[in-house]
């Protein structure tokens, strides 16, 4: 008896921590997701709008503020459009927020990456630490929750 491998896509920025932190508990579950560098290869509108809705998020709130020309086009003014906020995705991906994963168990905008667990019920193969020493996953392949 064969198993179809479990198809995961990751919208991945290698620049940046919080991808690679979810990218590595991906693989930590022992699969390996296709890779959209979406920098590289942006989705297109429709994708943006389908991941959004499908992560259950607004297109607002898949918006990246840090580090991209958000505040210089005016994204913060509350009267724009859907339309208007894909028109400035569609020109400057960067302001797509990041990483967003999508599995046979939901969509989600992994921020902090230890959300993609939330969609992934795979057992973990072992320990995981963020890039920071955050232990995310303990030894014995648990998830480790934080006590605020």
């Amino acid at each position: 008896m064969t198993t179809e491998p479990i198809k995961v896509t990751i919208f991945h920025n290698p620049d940046c921590g919080t991808s690679r932190n979810t990218l590595g508990l991906i693989r930590n579950a022992g699969i390996e997701p296709e890779i959209v560098e979406y920098l590289k290869a942006p989705p297109s509108s429709a994708e943006v709008m389908d991941l959004v809705r499908r992560a259950g998020l607004t297109l607002r709130q898949a918006l990246r503020e840090k580090g991209t020309p958000y505040k210089d086009l005016g994204l913060d003014d509350l009267n724009l459009s859907e339309t208007q906020f894909l028109e400035a995705i569609a020109q400057h991906p960067i302001l797509l927020n990041r990483p967003f994963v999508v599995t046979p168990w939901g969509v989600k905008l992994c921020r902090p990456s230890e959300l993609v667990l939330d969609i992934l019920p795979l057992a973990q193969r072992g320990s995981f630490a963020k890039e920071d020493g955050e232990v995310v996953i303990d030894a014995n392949g648990n998830r480790v929750t934080s006590r605020a």
